[in-house]
């Protein structure tokens, strides 16, 4: 029997690898996808579903440290022996990273590697992580495809004041300057668009990607012109544990104030802030609204103020603004902060579907609305199995 060409979607984390494998067709399709969790932690877990959810694969590690290249050795065993064996062709992944040089996936080797590698204090919590896997796939099979595709690249289309930090050039030279994320995300619901309506393709379009990571992105005829993250993915909205943007002379009274070290403050600035911090309840929004405490309360009201301050923020870098798209889990499954988001943007000629919003969209908007509002659902590991098919395609 004939194996079955597949391409793997590789997202590693701290403790997880998230996985996708698409077939090889000319816009591929998901196959199957998992995840292994708790690696590095003594209680690894493996699962493994098909395109329709059923469990067709697990796997637990009790007391053992399961590292990455373990992990990654286990998804390229569960591959090459379910069902006679796949043939894995590629491999896509998620790269937090990719600096001012890569503005698109790239065909991966030891020298870009390397140079990834490089920009890891750019984003020390992701890029080692990104970047384990890669380097025991080159290891163990060095003549198997891999490509890098990059949260950062969407926004390189920036004008140049968009980037720019009022900072000293010895600094600036150094690569501190606005980069944004979740690029990837916001390429995807771009491609999406024109599907609803063929006209947001070329439109002023502002994307709110909210979920436990949240940001927006101005994007004026597909190119993103503005977006709310920067330097790093701290900056913006608040988030589930991020503080989101703040003072920078707060940073300076945690230091001589309270004595907090730098890893003190990026705990606090990474992991206890955010939708966690000011609720002291959870940084999940559907406990946050489902609860009655005055804390969870505050908690979801300073998150949509600040939705608000970024809207008009953005819609000014546009000149105007076309569309609001809501995207990732909050953006597409909180009908809640989706209204309550809409009612900031009202000066701008919003006016919400009440009807059409309880349902989850796709449209949102009542028809007469100046602004029209949309739910688009993302998916960024198809856009990665397409970047890593079209590398492939052009070798």
């Amino acid at each position: 029997m004939t194996k079955s060409h597949v391409i793997i979607v590789i997202n590693a984390g701290s403790s997880s690898i998230k996985f996708s494998v698409f077939g090889e067709e000319e816009d591929p399709v998901l196959v199957f996808k998992g995840q292994i969790d708790g690696l590095h932690a003594g209680h690894t877990h493996f699962q493994a579903y098909d395109a329709d959810g059923v469990l067709v694969g697990e796997q637990r590690w009790a007391g053992d440290e399961v590292s990455h290249a373990d992990g990654m050795r286990q998804i390229l065993d569960f591959l090459r022996s379910h069902q006679g064996g796949l043939n894995v062709v590629a491999v896509g992944h998620r790269v937090v990273h990719g600096g001012p040089d890569y503005t698109g996936p790239v065909r991966l080797d030891a020298e870009v590697v390397r140079r990834l590698d490089a920009l890891t204090p750019l984003a020390p919590l992701h890029q080692p992580h990104n970047l384990a896997p890669i380097r025991m796939v080159l290891d163990m099979a060095p003549d198997l495809a891999q490509v890098a595709c990059f949260d950062t690249s969407f926004h390189t289309a920036q004008p140049a004041l968009a980037q720019a930090f009022a900072l000293p050039p010895d600094i600036t030279c150094r690569g501190v300057r606005r980069y944004g994320f979740h690029g990837l995300s916001y390429e995807y619901v771009m491609s999406a668009l024109p599907q609803l309506d063929l006209k947001l393709a070329g439109a002023k379009v502002v994307i709110a990607h909210l979920g436990n990571g949240a940001s927006m992105c101005a994007v004026d005829a597909g190119k993103s012109v503005a977006s709310t993250m920067g330097f790093t993915a701290v900056e913006g909205l608040p988030m589930g544990t991020r503080s989101g943007s703040l003072d920078p002379g707060v940073i300076l009274y945690l230091l001589d104030e309270m004595k907090m070290d730098a890893r003190a403050i990026e705990r606090l600035l990474y992991k206890q802030s955010g939708l966690l911090g000011v609720s002291g309840i959870s940084s999940d929004m559907r406990s946050l609204e489902a609860s009655s405490d005055p804390s969870a309360k505050l908690a979801i009201d300073l998150f949509v103020y600040r939705i608000g301050r970024e809207l008009g923020s953005l819609a000014a870098a546009l000149g105007g603004i076309d569309a609001l798209v809501f995207t990732a889990g909050i953006g597409e499954n909180s009908a809640l902060i989706r209204r309550r988001a809409c009612a900031t943007a009202g000066w701008l000629g919003l006016e919400l579907d009440e009807t059409a919003n309880e349902a989850g969209g796709p449209r949102i908007s009542s028809r007469e609305s100046r602004v029209s509002a949309w739910v688009v659902r993302t998916n960024e590991e198809l856009m990665i199995a397409r970047h890593t098919r079209r590398l492939l395609s052009a070798a």
